[in-house]
């Protein structure tokens, strides 16, 4: 094992090579081809899952009127009471399956990965027992009787779909933080070829049951494909393929194991559950506030004059406003998949550079993105309305959504470049400063005390997103990646007892190297 100050002398002298590399820039076209691996393929992803989303409603509108209403408003509560919460509790293992990653340290991301799949499984009881009372929520905010009860019938039959997420978003992370996504896209395509067909047979023997079940069973074959890939062929899924391999490589070691270190693995096994849980808790945080943020500007959007005009409008805007949301996730986890694999190596400045690279990246999507909403709203309009005023409100709604998208692009950035640092407490502090103290109330005092409508709304949550970037690109800018760097390839090293073929990453485990007084992260 390499002793401490030949470690860091070594490391010292990488840094210095990164950063006589970075002298003429930040190595953007590097980096590019990089992210570029793992961004295009998710984003692909992302896209096929909204096709399925408007496979599904368009089945859903064809069954009736009644059936439409119930189906979005049941999956809208599945969202955000449900699937929001399973997806923030897994963003914890973006930092430290990519950190585990970087470092080389196959025996802690096989663990993520369980300990992912079974975290998420115990936050679906409770999830599940919310939804069976899902009616009863939905009279208490006002909704009719007769779209409560199908909307009940709708999510009762998405329930199985909270077991197959559970397995499902792992297994999705654990791949990507290894910058595997090419299986996670053929499977997603394969799903989509599959979703099609199915939801036609399905909603014309079942109904709206079939419609839901129809969405379940097409996770559940994209979770089968990737447990597959992960069985036979990643080392870190102990599949069959890596166990050939390594039978011709591994040598024999009858050392037995010691009460000591019995303690110890026992000790290293409670060290992870709790740094994993504190990264989980703050994660969902984050992902809940922020998906929040937009429902409550959708309540806020039914309050104002002309409530129904409104509601149509923003829900058109949305929507676009969704899909370009796929390319923002794209990048975001690139940044994350990035930032976390280099720090689990050691590689401070090249971690550097791949945030510095990432909200350049972020920002000239956001141009594009901002470009392609303004391009795009008039025509966008009249695929869903031929109300004209409807039409003129999407066009001017349209203008500040534009503005927000180029804000919203490097925002998202910074959010995964944080999360890649194991600090997502950062990112929520921004979320909860920048939408719940600066954009709501600005919002409201735009919409409702200017009149300004659904465009002051906006306008307060562009004000909002400015000052979360504002707050993450100063905390990036100013971060110590050195230390960080130090930090990362401790939690993905020091914390585990290596496996008799295994060696660890790093000789010295601290208190101030796992938790200093004021840092977000585990």
């Amino acid at each position: 094992m390499m002793p401490p100050s030949e470690a860091e002398k070594q490391q010292e002298k990488q840094q210095e090579e990164e950063e006589r590399k970075d002298a003429d820039g930040w190595a953007v076209e590097e980096e590019f081809i990089a992210q570029r691996g793992i961004a295009l393929p998710l984003m692909c992803m992302n896209l096929t899952w909204f096709a399925k989303l408007a496979v599904t409603t368009a089945f859903l509108g064809r069954l009736g009127e009644l059936e439409l209403a119930a189906g979005t408003l049941g999956f809208s509560f599945a969202n955000v009471t449900g699937f929001a919460v399973l997806t923030g509790l897994c963003g914890a293992m973006e930092p430290i399956c990519g950190q585990a990653h970087g470092a080389g340290n196959v025996g802690l991301l096989r663990r993520t990965l369980g300990m992912g799949i079974l975290m998420l499984l115990v936050a679906s009881v409770p999830v599940a027992v919310l939804w069976l009372k899902v009616d009863a929520v939905l009279l208490l905010f006002g909704q009719r009787p007769d779209i409560a009860a199908t909307a009940r019938v709708y999510v009762l039959c998405l329930l199985p779909d909270l077991l197959v997420t559970s397995f499902l978003n792992p297994l999705k992370a654990y791949l990507s933080s290894q910058e595997v996504t090419l299986p996670t896209l053929l499977a997603s395509c394969v799903a989509l070829a599959i979703h099609i067909p199915l939801t036609m047979w399905m909603s014309a023997h079942h109904g709206i049951r079939g419609v839901a079940a129809a969405v379940w069973i097409t996770d559940l074959a994209v979770a089968l494909i990737l447990a597959a890939y992960v069985i036979i062929f990643l080392p870190g899924g102990g599949g069959f393929y890596y166990c050939y391999r390594e039978k011709k490589k591994k040598k024999k070691n009858n050392n037995t194991s010691s009460s000591s270190s019995s303690s110890a693995a026992a000790a290293a096994a409670a060290s992870e559950w709790l740094c994993f849980l504190r990264l989980a808790v703050a994660c969902c945080l984050n992902t809940c506030l922020e998906w929040w943020s937009y429902e409550i500007l959708i309540l806020l959007t039914g309050r104002l004059p002309d409530a129904r005009r409104m509601v149509a409008v923003i829900a058109i805007v949305l929507n676009l406003d969704y899909l370009l949301f796929s390319a923002m996730l794209s990048l975001s986890v690139s940044a994350s998949v990035r930032v976390s694999n280099e720090l689990g190596a050691g590689n401070a400045a090249v971690a550097r550079r791949a945030a510095r690279a990432s909200i350049v990246f972020g920002v000239i999507a956001g141009v594009v993105g901002g470009l392609l909403m303004l391009a795009f709203r008039h025509p966008w309009a009249r695929i869903y309305t031929t109300t004209e005023e409807v039409r003129s409100g999407v066009g001017k709604a349209m203008k500040v959504m534009a503005l927000l998208e180029v804000v919203n692009f490097p925002l998202n950035v910074c959010g995964g470049i944080v999360r890649g640092t194991a600090r997502p407490l950062l990112g929520t502090y921004a979320v909860v400063g920048g939408f719940y103290v600066v954009a709501l109330p600005v919002g409201v005092a735009l919409g409702f005390k200017t009149r300004l409508g659904l465009q002051g709304l906006l306008a307060g949550f562009l004000v909002g997103a400015a000052a979360s970037l504002a707050v993450l690109v100063t905390l990036i800018v100013r971060m110590d990646w050195t230390a960080e760097a130090h930090k990362a390839t401790t939690r993905a090293g020091g914390l585990i007892i290596p496996h008799h073929d295994q060696q660890p990453n790093i000789i010295t485990v601290t208190s101030d190297d796992l938790d200093g007084p004021n840092d977000a992260r585990c």
